[in-house]
């Protein structure tokens, strides 16, 4: 009887991994920003101010990350930050003054949204190769479903017990279930138990350690156009999503619709994004990863493009829509081209680079829009902006060749541009 592969078991873990970023994630900060800002006795600017370098600095926890990865392996360095995030989380729950905030609001962004999320996409990629795409989509599958758990949760904790209860039970959380399960299950790739990649026989005459260095260098990654199409075309999403995030109650506002639409958008972007994921990782397999990351962009700006016009619940539910497609899309593709186009010798160090400018997006997107809203009265002049730029680079991607690492063995569907 042939047993399961045991990458599967590392997808699983993978996918909570990212679900414990939230506490340094905009959209999960968001959760608490109301009930914090009243008991810490600050104002919004300044708190915008203070997430705003936060993010910038966190992004440095991306960089870094993708070196302790390649050289000491997941398992080591997953339980190391999940115990840290555990520990910053447990911490920022007791702060009590703004100097305390911005160090624990630096913290969470840097070794949540940044070291934590590079080390769960760096774990599919070290375990998948033949079947990477079909991992990374189902990984992307089990993080939506995980946040759309999680939100409500944490929602409800904030809610009923407060701020503080609630970031206090999210470092609990991390403590008695991730970091256990990082140290368990967690292997550093298929050679650590003598299999190959998607449950082969692992070679003779260290066929296996031969694998781990076929690909590209961080530098031979950075001098590709694909590395910036890929990277620039994710960040470009997570600018408009957390901007928009950030400022959707006061976007649809000004768009005349009340605060119960804002949550109907919500629900509409959560459920159209799972659809993103599935029809994502549908597509990875036979469309070329270039040219799908062209149709997810086209998605995303025709969406950016028609917020500032919306003027129907229909429209503001297509908008939605649009948005939570391209954006599942992109998604998968973020989660799947790194090891699928640069290969494993530096995989860490790439996805961190990648990971970086993302992050540096998330915390651009908020700023450009308030500055807009502030110079214009309104946001429209900068969802016009992002929507052409995001358009530039779509017509981009859909140009651009993709290269094919020295000792690379991946399918030709992934090296096609």
């Amino acid at each position: 009887m042939t047993r399961p592969y045991y990458g599967w078991a590392i997808v699983g873990v993978a996918a909570l991994a990212m679900v414990g970023t939230l506490p340094g994630r905009t959209q999960g900060l968001g959760l608490v920003t109301e009930p914090l800002i009243a008991d810490i006795g600050i104002d919004r600017v300044t708190y915008a101010s203070l997430n705003f370098w936060a993010t910038l600095v966190g992004a440095l926890g991306a960089l870094g990350i993708g070196r302790l990865i390649d050289r000491f392996g997941a398992r080591v360095v997953l339980t190391m930050v999940a115990g840290a995030l555990a520990v910053i989380v447990g911490v920022m729950s007791q702060v009590t003054t703004v100097l305390m905030l911005a160090v624990c609001l630096t913290a969470t962004r840097a070794v949540g949204q940044g070291a934590l999320s590079v080390i769960s996409i760096a774990m599919i990629g070290a375990w998948f190769k033949a079947r990477l795409n079909m991992a990374m989509a189902i990984y992307s599958i089990a993080l939506s479903i995980g946040f759309m758990a999680a939100f409500p949760a944490v929602g409800t904790i904030v809610a009923g017990l407060g701020w503080r209860t609630a970031w206090l039970t999210i470092a609990i959380a991390l403590g008695v279930v991730l970091v256990p399960l990082a140290w368990l299950v967690v292997r550093r790739g298929p050679e650590d138990i003598g299999a190959w990649p998607d449950g082969g026989a692992a070679p003779a005459a260290g066929a296996a350690t031969a694998f781990s260095h076929e690909g590209f260098t961080l530098g031979e990654a950075l001098a590709t156009p694909a590395f910036w199409i890929f990277a620039i075309g994710s960040a470009l999403y997570g600018l408009a999503a957390s901007g928009i995030g950030l400022f959707n109650e006061s976007i649809l506002r000004e768009r005349g619709f009340g605060y119960e639409v804002y949550y109907q958008t919500l629900a509409v972007t959560a459920m159209t994004g799972l659809t993103g994921n599935f029809l994502g990782g549908w597509l990875t397999r036979r469309v070329a990863l270039a040219r799908l990351m062209a149709i997810a962009l086209v998605v995303l700006a025709g969406g950016v493009a028609a917020l500032p016009h919306v003027s129907s619940l229909a429209g503001v539910m297509i908008w939605a829509a649009a948005m939570g497609v391209g954006g599942g899309i992109v998604m998968v593709l973020f989660f799947s081209v790194w090891p699928a186009v640069f290969g494993r010798r530096e995989l860490g160090r790439i996805q961190g680079a990648a990971q970086a400018l993302t992050v540096l997006g998330s915390a651009i997107g908020p700023l450009l829009l308030a500055w807009c809203a502030d110079a214009t009265g309104s946001y429209a002049a900068m969802f016009r902006i992002l929507a052409a730029i995001i358009s530039v680079v779509a017509v981009a991607a859909a140009t651009v060749s993709l290269p094919v690492p020295s000792r690379d063995a991946e399918p030709a569907a992934h090296r096609a541009g």
